[in-house]
């Protein structure tokens, strides 16, 4: 186990923003409003340097032979497939219309539900709509329950709060009593879906994994819940592929497996590995839908274990 810094990620986005975007949606539907969003993402661009430089990070080892105007061009379009995704997410949930979601590995899913009464852990990241990829998750009839930090930017909250619209869907605090680990080990007993997000080290324990060429620290907490509940992690990913069109892919199954104390960190390490290729292939089918919108990269957190070690 190892330590490492949280990164506070800044939140975007206001009420004005997101009343603007609501009127362009009732005058001018989704086609128009999607056009709002050049303006937009060109402010962002312009203005916004720590998105740019967030985004940089991973544009620039997305497309390492890329020159300096077609990486901001690249940032330019991750700025535009986000808003198109916030804007069908509100689209959906608002009730103006919805979108044709494809499910792939969902026969692997329900025999998973099948061996056990357990339920599953999903392991997330910003890849696609997730958030929309949750909702399609409704029609297995189980409870999705949601790890995260309350939502610090109160407009978005309020605008897409899809656990107040869906109540098969809930909330577990990650900052709740022992970071939301007793009601995640409950709700899994009850079999539900326990959707933790794994592509930004917020927490104190991390495996170091290959991404895109370069080493990375990504979160491990889900595997060591996955073998005290002896439940599988299923790798939970979506992509846009039209203008009505989302993919939920769930094919992925990582089982981690348990073993003498000295050999388990070995083998979630390898779990985390295994997640980071998962990821890494994904996103070069999809390269403009991964927001991760943080260095996963920097040195920061190596940095920060030196300075610790050296105290």
């Amino acid at each position: 186990m190892k330590s490492g810094s949280g990164q506070q990620v800044k939140r975007r986005g206001n009420r004005f923003g997101m009343a603007i975007f609501a009127v362009s949606l009732r005058l001018f539907g989704l086609t128009g409003t999607y056009g709002l969003l050049y303006f937009v993402a060109l402010y962002y661009l312009v203005f916004d340097r720590a998105a740019v430089d967030s985004s940089m990070a991973y544009i620039k080892r997305r497309f390492r032979n890329y020159g300096a105007i077609r990486r901001k061009i690249s940032v330019f379009r991750l700025f535009i497939s986000q808003g198109r995704n916030l804007i069908d997410r509100y689209y959906q949930i608002s009730g103006h219309g919805s979108f044709d979601i494809e499910i792939e590995g969902y026969e692997k899913l329900q025999a998973l539900f099948g061996r056990s009464p357990k339920g599953i852990l999903l392991l997330t990241a910003h890849i696609g709509n997730w958030q929309l990829a949750m909702t399609a998750l409704e029609r297995l009839g189980k409870t999705v329950y949601l790890v995260m930090r309350p939502e610090d930017n109160s407009a978005v909250r309020e605008t897409l709060n899809i656990d107040a619209s869906h109540e098969k869907i809930r909330i577990i605090s990650s900052e709740g009593f022992l970071g939301g680990v007793v009601e995640i080990m409950a709700a899994i007993d009850k079999g539900g879906i326990v959707s933790i997000m794994g592509d930004r080290n917020t927490s104190q324990s991390y495996s170091e994994a290959m991404l895109l060429g370069h080493r990375v620290h990504l979160p491990h907490g889900v595997f060591n819940i996955a073998l005290a509940a002896q439940c599988p992690v299923v790798v939970l990913l979506s992509a846009r592929v039209s203008d009505k069109k989302y993919i939920v892919d769930v094919s992925n199954v990582i089982e981690p497996i348990s073993g003498p104390r000295a050999q388990r960190q070995v083998n979630i390490d390898a779990c985390v590995q295994l997640f980071a290729e998962i990821l890494d292939e994904y996103a070069a089918r999809y390269p403009f839908q991964w927001f991760v919108f943080s260095d996963l990269w920097a040195k920061n957190n190596t940095d920060y274990i030196s300075k610790k070690r050296s105290a």
